[in-house]
């Protein structure tokens, strides 16, 4: 399957399922190869993508990411196949250990060494019961992965890897460690705002929860952030590396960046500028030429 070099990704559950559809249609529409929704506390990813496979035709259709807690090996794959067969093998399986801060406090689970706890879990999906049909194409399987271990996990046992939170510097370095044939997808923030106060003002709402997980601050720690820099909703220097803001070819700017470091798709997240969880509509019709370079 190819990825397609430019994605979006986004919450779409405020838009009621109605509205879910009708923003797939007009991404596929645009040009988009993509939409990756994700998976926190929210709808059922793999639900809402039940509905858009039935509304789209060419889209790929991603999880970005679901959370391995949230089901066993045996269910992920049945879900996987069930999908498959649905969409014609148009789903991306996003699969990702999330955060322990996630996964010890909501879902009560133990969270286990990351790299160790999704090997044993993908041995499993691969050696998981199924004796529903079986689909005729089977989508990618992607991980997120941030460092250098879980990156190189990625690259023994997926089709490559969907980094969240990160800036270019983070893409370069994840194509080191993937090698050349393994497909690299990182988000990128945009926002379509020109003046700097503002613009790092509604950053700094969205990045809140992100810079209090340990697993991205400790991942930004290695690219050369320091403790300082999460300070105070996050220094000037992080949210312009995590959030591409500005006018139109400033964003487009970003995507060509993350190109040129290695990536092979990026999938971009829209900002709304009132703060809430959603996507940008105009944005998203702004950077649709980015699908034809």
């Amino acid at each position: 399957m190819s990825l397609g070099k430019l994605g979006v990704w986004a919450w779409v559950d405020n838009a009621g399922f109605e509205g879910a559809a009708d923003f797939a249609q007009q991404i596929e529409s645009l040009g988009y190869s993509a939409l990756w929704v994700p998976e926190a506390v929210g709808c059922d990813p793999f639900v809402t993508l039940a509905l858009l496979a039935q509304r789209t035709t060419t889209l790929k259709l991603a999880t970005g990411i679901a959370n391995i807690y949230a089901r066993d090996a045996m269910a992920m794959q049945s879900v996987r196949k069930t999908l498959d067969g649905l969409s014609g093998g148009r789903l991306i399986l996003g699969l990702g250990v999330s955060h322990p801060e996630m996964v010890s406090t909501f879902r009560q689970h133990d969270y286990g060494k990351p790299v160790s706890t999704m090997r044993r879990y993908l041995d499993a999906m691969e050696g998981a019961l199924y004796a529903g049909p079986q689909p005729e194409r089977q989508g990618l399987l992607m991980l997120a992965a941030l460092r250098k271990n879980m990156l190189g996990l990625a690259a023994e046992k997926a089709d490559g890897a969907h980094p969240y939170f990160v800036p270019v510097e983070h893409t370069a370095r994840a194509r080191e460690i993937l090698g050349p044939d393994k497909l690299l997808a990182p988000e990128q923030m945009v926002l379509l705002e020109t003046d700097p106060g503002e613009a790092r003002r509604i950053a700094r709402g969205y990045m809140a929860t992100y810079i209090g997980l340990q697993n991205y601050r400790n991942n930004l720690l290695t690219l050369g952030f320091d403790e300082s820099d999460f300070d105070n909703g996050g220094s000037d220097r992080l949210v312009d590396a995590i959030v591409a803001w500005g006018d139109e070819e400033a964003l487009a700017e970003r995507v060509r960046q993350h190109w040129q470091a290695g990536a092979d798709h990026v999938c971009i997240q829209a900002l709304r500028k009132d703060g809430e969880n959603g996507f940008d509509l105009e944005t998203v019709k702004k950077l649709a030429p980015l699908t034809s370079e």
